[in-house]
């Protein structure tokens, strides 16, 4: 049983809110569901920021609170037409263990907004046992199931490419739901900016009720720690030598560069619950790292390896917050435990595996390390600390949430001592043992 802290306060439920910003706010009061509420604010069905508000009996404070969302604004896209956009393959690879959250799912990637996609699910259980209850949850449904019993994450997603007609294949979790727009709202970028390889979209959380996702959500943002609703292209330094495509810009579309980040940051913009590639980009890549990802000794990583495959490459990644899913985090703090270990083993055999295939990501994380080691402790004594570390656009008091010590500390404990550089091609090796046969998605 995971202890807490005494002093740590356990958050109350927070509701999760969608508001029309174009239409008369709702009514917004304290009730028996909560006294505080994440509201995402929308404008013509996207999202364009999201706001925590402390509610009361009177509807009039929330009101006051949600002028600062209703500041915010849509971004303009260029409208595309159906004939213009490309075929999309959606893959789900699951084991089958969220059933409810798998049909209801299933039920929207079937109805999507969009012309011309499939629905391609990976049944990735290494046993299928008695009882089994996915053949009467496909019947009468327009979904290709696809049989990988080899274990993982990154299996199963390979799986679900070969057998993919798409030109671009899009990729979400069993754990998640869609908005009705997803799809369009990718290929719609892949049209206007045709020279990505990727896009990523909005992670939100589709429930707030326990304190492990309260805060999951103030430790890290739910998912990528700088959550916008702005439209941005990470862009790979083009500089010669050791240092080519090892730095990144995040660029908005007047050519504004947001930000400069080394390259194994680029979780800060997309996670594998939500991302969609060009085939040709997968090819060339080789598909998903088998050995990294849930399922394997790694525990993650191969979400985070294919975003760095595609800039070290050269490629460009389109973050585009109109592809909205809604995840729900892990429900308790044992999971959340555990998911934030895997996490920290994730990331450190990530570094290790790419270090294995190409020797030149040895010197860029070698000349990297000191600021990366000052950013990252300065980021854990920040979370030990209990202060809030996710960025939001739009904030009030809701969002001073105090954050248990424990979280970092179980994240902390996934890293490995320091090893000196030339130590990662071996450590990566450690990883390509057979995983076992049990696993947990890890987010």
């Amino acid at each position: 049983m995971a202890t807490l802290h005494p002093a740590d306060t356990v958050p109350a439920p927070r509701r999760v809110i969608g508001v029309d910003l174009d239409a008369p706010l709702p009514r917004l009061v304290a009730d028996e569901t909560g006294e505080s509420a994440m509201v995402i604010g929308y404008r013509g069905g996207h999202p364009t920021g999201t706001l925590d508000v402390l509610l009361t009996d009177d509807p009039a404070d929330a009101a006051r609170a949600l002028e600062a969302l209703q500041e915010t604004v849509l971004a303009d896209v260029p409208a595309v037409s159906d004939d213009d956009l490309p075929t999309i393959s959606v893959v789900v690879s699951t084991i089958v263990d969220r059933v409810e959250d798998l049909g209801k799912l299933l039920d929207v990637l079937e109805h999507l907004d969009y012309p011309r996609h499939e629905v391609i699910l990976v049944d990735n259980r290494v046993r299928v046992p008695a009882g089994d209850a996915l053949p009467a949850m496909l019947a009468g449904r327009n979904v290709r199931l696809v049989e990988e019993r080899r274990p993982g994450l990154s299996a199963g997603r390979n799986a679900g490419v070969a057998a993919a007609t798409g030109d671009v294949i899009a990729f979400t979790d069993d754990d998640v739901r869609v908005d009705p727009q997803w799809l369009r709202a990718i290929g719609s970028r892949f049209v206007s900016e045709p020279g990505l390889d990727a896009v990523t979209g909005v992670i939100l959380p589709s429930e707030l009720t326990t304190p492990a996702q309260i805060w999951y959500e103030a430790y890290y943002g739910g998912f990528s720690a700088e959550r916008t609703f702005s439209p941005v292209t990470i862009v790979p330094d083009d500089v010669q030598g050791t240092m080519r495509h090892a730095r990144v810009s995040a660029v908005t579309p007047s050519g504004e560069v947001l930000k400069h980040f080394a390259v194994y940051g680029i979780g800060a913009y997309g996670a594998g619950a939500n991302m969609a590639y060009r085939r040709t980009l997968i090819e060339a890549v080789g598909g998903f790292d088998h050995t990294l990802g849930a399922g394997s000794p790694a525990r993650g990583g191969e979400d985070l390896a294919m975003f760095i495959e595609t800039l070290w490459r050269g490629g460009k990644i389109g973050f585009e917050p109109r592809a909205v899913v809604h995840h729900r985090h892990r429900q308790t703090i044992e999971d959340l435990h555990k998911q934030l270990h895997g996490n920290g083993v994730g990331f450190t055999a990530l570094m290790f595996a790419l270090a294995a295939k190409d020797k030149r990501h040895v010197a860029v994380l070698a000349r990297l390390m000191p600021l990366a080691a000052k950013v990252k402790s300065k980021q854990m004594l920040s979370r030990l600390a209990g202060r809030r570390d996710a960025a939001t656009e739009v904030t009030n008091d809701a969002s001073t949430t105090r954050i248990p010590k424990t979280l970092a500390y179980h994240e902390l404990r996934g890293f490995p001592p320091a090893r000196p550089p030339g130590s990662a091609a071996d450590a990566a090796g450690a990883t390509s043992r057979p995983a076992a046969s049990g696993r947990s998605r890890a987010a």
